[in-house]
This record gives C-alpha cells, structure tokens and sequence, in this order.
C-alpha cells in the first residue's frame, strides 16, 4: 500500500499549494482556495500570505521525489 505524500499539486492557480492540501484529503480545490481566501481575509491577510510562503518552501513539488514511491522497503 502507497503512503499518501503531500505534494504541491499540478492543478495550480498561483503554486499548487491549495491543490495539493486538496488532493491529499481528497476535496475539491476550490473549496480549499475559497476556505484559505475568507481565513485569510479574516487573519488581516498577512498571517494567510505568510503562511502561503512558507507552505510553498515546504512542500515539494509533485514529480520531484517520484523514484522514492516505487522503492520497497526491505524489512
């Protein structure tokens, strides 16, 4: 069985950071965008932007690290 990874997703409107919140809990996109544009506004939008930031730093990008999901663990 394949471990879900959190990856910024292909299916991007800025990054793919809210694409790829989306496809790692199985939801709709644009419900993740909606629900981070109105926290953010609400947080003053600079918490929401700086937040954005480092999200995109931390997460890696979909295709990067593909050749770690075919190895198998030898236990």
């Amino acid at each position: 069985m394949a471990k879900k990874k959190l990856v910024r997703s292909a299916n991007k409107v800025l990054a793919g950071v809210c694409g790829g919140i989306a496809d790692y809990f199985d939801v709709d996109p644009t419900l993740v965008r909606v629900l981070y544009a109105v926290l953010s506004l609400f947080s003053a939008a600079f918490p929401g932007l700086l937040l954005y930031i480092i999200l995109l730093l931390l997460i890696p990008e979909a295709g990067r690290n593909d050749h770690y999901e075919d190895a198998q663990v030898v236990e």
